[in-house]
């Protein structure tokens, strides 16, 4: 797709509001053409056919062919991006439909209020219009690395980066990143020796499924942080759709600090404002990771880390399923390393638990 080509997307839903609600969204912004609407699977298939949209917002309560079922056919047959549209109430819905190749979702519109129905839209618009810098073929293998005979896999640890003594990994990402996520951390080993702290862009509701659904699959601990958690060393937390997570002191401790986003925030949760207080509360001792997302989030953390001497590894363009935010990183000089996603839980491994040994004199 050319820059200045529009967005051609396909509306597959079967509730009359919220199709003509997303096709109000989507008709505010120039690039983006809606060119069909479907209430169905089947009837979905045969648009998909014959439209050819470069992208697909998706429901999944529908008759004759529900969205699994769609979605399956078109990551088989024809696959193109998809965009989920899920209920607060269906986190599992979200998990199972990106394990299947959907790219990204949205909260699904509702007669609320007019505030809420902004958040929609600029999520929405947002998410389409990162489909110009999206590539299916990385998303795809990603999913394969996300397959059940690949998870728990230990990487050969190597000894050529030994940094010293991190005490905390902060990982940033957006669209893509559940998938990106689960391949770094069950990848870790249940004795990693620093802690992990996460933003990746969610609204409220569904990262602490997020959470639940990797600490199921991952061999370190993982949950979704609340405000005054300590931070140790074995256990990741994620922030909480809806805040932001920064860090406070308390005697030896840090302890989570959540603070409510704002609706002029432009990215929620904000991988910057993790980062840039990783680095004000445990200096040297930060590793900073950007994944895959549209924007430049990150870019700015992950200086204030390199600044307080600090570790800062960037995904690089042969896997990030968009190149945005590690891309924005690169270009600033904020990135020590580019690593493609696979080799990401191999670098921490030797940076952290070689580093800590060496740190002891193991």
């Amino acid at each position: 797709m050319t820059a200045d080509a529009k967005i051609k997307v396909l509306i597959v839903d079967d509730s009359a509001y919220s199709r003509q609600t997303i096709k109000k969204m989507l008709e505010t912004e120039p690039g983006i053409e809606v060119i069909g609407i479907a209430s169905d699977g089947i009837e979905a298939m045969a648009k998909t056919l014959r439209l050819r949209p470069d992208l697909i917002t998706l429901d999944f309560e529908m008759p004759a062919m529900d969205g699994f079922s769609f979605l399956r056919w078109l990551m088989k047959e024809k696959p193109i991006p998809v965009i989920m549209v899920s209920s607060y109430s269906d986190t599992k819905t979200v998990f199972k439909a990106l394990e299947l190749g959907a790219v990204d979702f949205i909260a699904k519109p509702t007669k609320r209020a007019s505030v809420e129905l902004q958040g929609i839209e600029k999520d929405l618009l947002n998410k389409v219009n990162a489909v110009r810098s999206l590539r299916m073929d990385r998303l795809s293998r990603n999913l394969t690395l996300m397959s059940p005979e690949h998870l728990g896999i230990e990487a050969p640890v190597k000894t050529d980066s030994v940094i010293g003594d991190i005490e905390v990994v902060a990982i940033g990402s957006s669209t893509g990143g559940p998938a990106a996520l689960q391949i770094i951390l069950t990848r870790l080993p249940n004795n990693f020796s620093a802690s992990v702290v996460i933003s990746q862009h969610m609204p409220k509701g569904f990262t602490g499924p997020l959470a639940e659904r990797l600490d199921s699959l991952a061999g370190m601990k993982i949950k979704e942080a609340e405000d005054g958690d300590v931070i140790e060393r074995g256990r990741a937390l994620i922030c909480p759709g809806g805040c932001h997570m920064m860090f406070k002191k308390k005697g030896s401790e840090h302890h989570v600090r959540l603070k409510e986003a704002v609706n002029e925030d432009k990215y929620v949760p904000s991988v910057d404002l993790m980062m840039s207080s990783a680095a004000e509360y445990y200096g040297s001792k930060v590793t900073g990771v950007v994944l895959t997302g549209m924007g430049n989030d990150g870019k700015n953390g992950m200086l204030e880390i390199k600044s307080k001497g600090g570790y800062t590894i960037a995904e690089s363009e042969e896997t990030a399923v968009v190149f945005g935010m590690p891309a924005e990183a690169i270009k600033a000089g904020a990135a020590d390393r580019a690593l493609p996603l696979s080799e990401i839980p191999v670098e921490l491994i030797n940076i952290v638990n070689r580093g800590a040994a060496a740190h002891r004199g193991d």
